[in-house]
């Protein structure tokens, strides 16, 4: 297996951003997924800088993977997506069937990420026709349904593309046109003033009697928990996963992937640190931990 650095979901400014890649550069993960995937209004990177970062992390040794937009909503987004296909020098990861199009068209190979929502089989073989050659399932796919899905596609003729699963990191519960930062903040979508930018991990959200439960990332919304399916190594491995994807956080991510470098260069899978497993079990991840 082989470990990823999934496309970050936060804004941060340039400089932030630019220093984050040179630092990864250094680290112990093969792949690295780059570009905006939340917010087309989120310029601190150009479309060319995304590229000078691609080729500089290729350079470094790593596998780049360009990463498009989850919710297009703009003919100017999707010429920015062309832009990137036809870069021609770095595998796509499409989040949107516009990308897929896009891809199609170019004969460009691509990773199916988590934005497709696949959920069967037969669109999964539909979108290998169209070129996927990985797929990252969405948030809500745990073991039981990848398994069922990989299993019910070789039934039918078909070849399992690669499989990244995330294993770390907050994850990405849905996408709105409407945008949740400027609603809280009382200030119109249109005039932002990019304030995503003062919140580096997202805006705590919580219930009405106080307890973390969401964080708000423009038009996006990320659970509060941080999932770690650092022991379920052995059973990601039994699955036939071929990546294990890191979502980015502002601080401490370097510990992150040398802990889960380390539990595949010796076997053994790492203790839990992250609050929850997710959705990967089927069931209530905080109580599956508490061993309720």
């Amino acid at each position: 297996m082989r470990l990823s650095l999934a496309p970050n979901p936060w804004f941060w400014p340039r400089e932030r951003t630019l220093a984050f890649y040179r630092d990864v550069a250094s680290w112990p993960v093969d792949i690295v997924h780059l570009g905006e995937t939340v917010c087309s209004k989120r310029r601190e990177l150009s479309t060319r800088d995304w590229i000078v970062v691609a080729e500089s992390l290729a350079e470094a040794g790593k596998e780049v993977v360009l990463s498009t937009l989850a919710l297009v909503e703009a003919e100017s987004e999707v010429g920015a997506m062309r832009r990137l296909v036809g870069h021609g020098g770095f595998i796509i990861e499409a989040n949107d069937l516009t990308a897929v199009q896009l891809c199609r068209k170019a004969g460009r190979p691509f990773v199916g990420g988590p934005g497709l929502n696949v959920y069967n089989h037969q669109s999964l073989k539909l979108l290998q026709e169209d070129g996927l050659v990985r797929w990252v399932p969405g948030t809500e796919q745990g073991e039981l349904l990848v398994r069922e899905l990989l299993e019910a596609l070789e039934a039918d003729g078909g070849t399992r593309p690669e499989l990244e699963v995330q294993v770390w990191g907050r994850q990405a519960l849905s996408w709105s046109a409407r945008c949740f930062t400027a609603r809280a903040l009382d200030v119109p979508k249109d005039a932002c003033g990019f304030r995503c930018i003062e919140h580096p991990e997202g805006l705590p959200l919580a219930t009405r009697e106080g307890d973390p439960f969401l964080r708000i990332n423009g038009v996006q919304v990320m659970g509060e928990e941080v999932v770690d399916l650092g022991p379920e190594l052995g059973a990601l491995r039994s699955l036939g996963v071929d990546i294990l994807r890191l979502v980015p956080q502002p601080e401490g991510l370097e510990a992150v992937v040398q802990r889960f470098h380390d539990g595949l260069r010796t076997g053994v899978a790492p203790e839990r640190v992250g609050a929850a497993s997710g959705y990967w079990s089927g069931t209530a991840g905080s109580s599956r931990i508490a061993g309720t």
